[in-house]
């Protein structure tokens, strides 16, 4: 069984930055992983996805150019580092996990954690 936990949330103003953290716990580690988002009345968003095989990753395009997903398999860990934060990036951001990435990169998750607050203030 695989449990995703993030950590890395928080508040900040428009323009600054942070940078999220997801640990796989158990085995095997997903083929693919990613970060998705959903603000109050609104629809969950994709964010960005990464193929753990290599180095395959894929944005939505609302924050290409800011945001930036990476990995690190040893550690089993996936990071979001998400720069010029604006007010529409607030929402929860969940970490996610896909066997065998189908549909990539609209991958469909088979794990989820439980989410990581992200605010951001004008």
């Amino acid at each position: 069984q695989v449990q995703l936990v993030e950590s890395g949330g928080g508040s900040v103003q428009s323009g600054g930055s942070l940078r999220l953290s997801c640990i796989v716990y158990g085995y095997p580690y997903p083929d693919c992983m990613g970060w998705f988002r959903q603000a109050p009345g609104k629809e969950r968003e994709r964010v960005a996805v990464i193929q753990s095989s290599g180095s395959n990753s894929d944005y939505a395009d609302s924050v290409k150019g800011r945001f930036t997903i990476s990995q690190d398999t040893v550690k089993k860990t996936v990071y979001l580092q998400m720069n010029s934060l604006t007010p529409e990036d607030t929402a929860m951001y969940y970490c996610a996990g896909s066997w065998l990435c189908g549909g990539w990169p609209h991958v469909e998750p088979n794990y989820w954690g439980r989410g990581t607050q992200v605010t951001v203030s004008s």
